[in-house]
């Protein structure tokens, strides 16, 4: 592989899929779901999942990735050729480009917030926020423009490569949010009442867990990890060979827990502060946090931290659902790459019109009581991510050798052994029944058991 497709140290490598990992799922949905589940039971079930689960299937793109050093497609074309097994790698592509279709929209809103927000006009409603993020997201040039605007940064960035593009921005963005973070949840954690907030968060009352919150912090460690795109096939493919994949997992989850905490710790103390339900909902971002901020002494000044931090993140993300795709086209190909990737940018934003559309001129459910936005959503994250998942947990076992499995496992680590041995029962027994009982969810079957 050419060097200049490799990343330049581990601390790129993790910095990058951290970035892929923590996006709207940690800062966006994890309020939103632990809020409608009891808050803190749902924080440990969701612990204990991205251990059990996220993990095993996090190190199985990882083996596939690096111990081919391919992306997605020729990965798993090098270990089962002439077989249907590389139609995951397709399926992971598609998954990638629908989720960034519709992903692009809210990245969109956040830009366009933060151009409130810097110049004033946010404020300008007398606190009427609920209408002016009506009023926005329904505008149809303002919703398309600035979801074109958003697909543009994230084009350029995936352009320039591995080494200039997708690790040189996450060095840079990543510590930024980690330090974003940490003022907001200094200043969130001087409000009145903001301790009933961190008591919620980490609190756990088992007695409110339901079958649904168990299901519901399945789906959240599996989205957070970005496991079932084989996304992180692609970014370990340009993992050298010398780097310890055991550690760079612990890192790359440690961060995404972390990442996920503190956007709790941000919110929720300011939610309770105010006396706002927690279970908000999706609208959370946009009209709950805008009227705590413009509330609070200095809040509009934080609030711009606080956009700043979530488009780096949203912005990270939707990078490696980019580079998936656009990997696969160039295979390797520096001067082929800013053209693939301007070319898949924009089918991704025509793909994504409709979706930006949901809000205004295309309001009017589709299929299924859903808008295309929603639809989009929903065929994503609840359909093809999970059986893309499913299909991983079935080929890594079954296809990549257990010397392979045991070389790649065993660099840099002295317990290789005991990393093996727990991968091997992990991701044969307890991630398929996992992501089949979230497959249940999906067509209403588990409902049966309630």
């Amino acid at each position: 592989m050419n060097k200049n497709q490799q990343w330049t140290s581990k601390l790129g490598f993790i910095l990058a899929a951290a970035g892929a990992s923590i996006g709207l799922g940690a800062i966006w949905k994890f309020p939103y779901m632990a809020g409608n589940n009891g808050g803190g039971a749902f924080f440990i079930l969701f612990l204990l999942f991205t251990l059990i689960i996220g993990v095993p299937l996090l190190l199985a793109e990882f083996i596939i990735g690096r111990s081919t050093q391919k992306e997605a497609i020729s990965a798993y074309k090098a270990i089962a050729p002439n077989s249907f097994w590389s139609l995951i790698g397709r399926l992971g592509m598609a998954t990638a480009s629908i989720v960034l279709s519709f992903y692009s929209v809210v990245g969109g809103w956040i830009m366009i917030y933060l151009f409130y927000a810097l110049t004033g006009k946010l404020w300008e409603h007398n606190n009427d926020f609920g209408a002016m993020f009506g009023a926005t997201i329904s505008n149809p040039y303002i919703a398309v423009g600035a979801q074109f605007l958003f697909l543009l940064c994230t084009i350029f960035i995936v352009s320039l490569g591995v080494q200039k593009g997708l690790e040189l921005a996450n060095k840079y963005m990543m510590p930024l949010l980690f330090v974003l973070f940490i003022v907001l949840i200094v200043r969130s954690l001087t409000f009145e009442g903001a301790m009933q907030g961190v008591e919620f968060l980490l609190k756990p009352d088992f007695s409110a867990v339901t079958a649904q919150t168990l299901l519901d912090a399945m789906g959240q460690a599996l989205f957070s990890l970005t496991v079932g795109a084989s996304v992180m096939i692609t970014y370990s493919s340009y993992l050298s060979k010398k780097e310890s994949l055991t550690k760079s997992t612990t890192s790359i989850v440690s961060l995404t827990i972390i990442i996920t905490l503190l956007a709790g710790l941000a919110i929720f103390p300011a939610i309770f502060a105010m006396g706002m339900q927690p279970a908000q909902g999706p609208d959370l971002l946009f009209i709950a946090l805008p009227y705590i901020f413009a509330n609070i002494p200095f809040g509009k000044v934080f609030f711009v931290f606080f956009l700043v931090a979530f488009f780096f993140a949203t912005l990270t993300s939707a990078i490696s659902m980019l580079e998936i795709t656009v990997s696969s086209f160039s295979k390797n190909n520096t001067k082929k790459r800013p053209k693939i990737a301007a070319i898949i940018g924009l089918c991704v934003f025509v793909v994504g019109i409709p979706s930006a559309l949901s809000f205004g001129l295309l309001s009017e459910p589709v299929l299924f009581g859903k808008t295309v936005f929603d639809l989009a959503d929903f065929a994503a994250s609840n359909i093809m991510l999970p059986l893309g998942a499913l299909l991983i947990a079935l080929f890594a076992p079954l296809k990549v050798s257990k010397q392979v499995v045991q070389e790649e496992l065993s660099i840099g680590t002295k317990h290789g052994h005991i990393w093996v041995n727990a991968w091997y029962f992990l991701i044969r027994f307890v991630v398929p029944i996992a992501v089949l009982l979230i497959f249940l969810n999906v067509v209403g079957v588990f409902s049966l058991f309630n």
